[in-house]
C-alpha cells in the first residue's frame, strides 16, 4: 500500500476518526468527573485531567491519548512499508486528537498523541523527545514549556532519522500545530504567569 493508494484513504480516514475519539471527554462521562472543557484549563488532556479528577483518571487519559496515536501507525506499519503513508497515518490520528469531529473538532493540545505516533515511527527519535521533556520538565516544573521545546527539535530528529523531506515536513506540520495549540500557554509564560 502506498500513499496514494484508494486503500491509503481508509487507513487515513480510520486513524482520524480513532484520533478523534477523546479520552478525556468518554472518560469524563464514565468516571463521573467535571468535563474538562469546562473545568481547570478547559483543555481535554491528561495535564488538565490530573487538576481536575486525580492521578487515576488522568493516567486512563495519558494511555487512552497514546493509544490512539500508536495503534493507527503500528497498523500502517503492518500494512505499508511506505514512510510517508506511515507518517501521514499518524499525522490523521493527531489531528484527530486537536480537531475531533465529534467533539465540534475542540480537543486536546496533542503532545500524548504526537509522542505515541513519534514513538510507533520511530523509537529512537521518541525517546529522544521524551527525554528533552522530562529532562525540561523536572528542571523547569513547567509542562507547557517542556513539550514546546521537546517537539521544536522533533522535525531536526526526523531528518537526521529518515533524511526524508517529505516526511521531515509531515513531522514538522505536526510540531506547528502544536505549539500554535500552545499559543495560549506562550502567553503566560512570556508574562511569568504559567502554572
Amino acid at each position: 500500500m502506498t500513499a496514494t493508494s484508494p486503500e491509503s484513504i481508509l487507513l487515513l480516514l480510520f486513524s482520524y476518526l480513532l484520533g478523534s475519539l477523546s479520552s478525556a471527554i468518554i472518560l469524563s462521562k464514565i468516571m463521573g468527573f467535571t468535563d474538562p472543557r469546562t473545568d481547570g484549563s478547559n483543555n481535554p488532556g491528561a495535564t488538565n485531567v490530573l487538576r481536575i479528577a486525580g492521578k487515576k483518571a488522568a493516567f486512563l487519559t495519558l494511555l487512552g491519548d497514546c493509544l490512539k496515536g500508536l495503534i493507527p501507525v503500528l497498523l500502517a506499519s503492518a500494512v505499508s512499508e511506505d514512510r510517508t503513508l506511515i507518517a501521514l497515518t499518524g499525522l490523521s490520528a493527531f489531528l484527530g486528537h486537536c480537531y475531533p469531529i465529534y467533539f465540534q473538532f475542540k480537543g486536546g493540545k496533542g503532545v500524548a498523541t504526537a509522542i505515541a505516533v513519534n514513538v510507533a515511527f520511530d523509537w529512537l527519535a521518541g525517546l529522544i523527545v521524551i527525554s528533552i521533556w522530562l529532562v525540561l520538565a523536572k528542571v523547569f516544573r513547567i509542562s507547557s514549556l517542556a513539550a514546546i521545546i521537546a517537539f521544536f527539535s522533533l522535525p531536526a530528529l526526523i531528518f537526521w532519522r529518515e533524511t526524508s523531506l517529505i516526511t521531515t515536513m509531515i513531522f514538522t506540520l505536526m510540531s506547528l500545530i502544536l505549539i500554535w495549540r500552545h499559543r495560549g500557554n506562550i502567553q503566560r509564560l512570556i508574562h511569568g504567569t504559567e502554572s
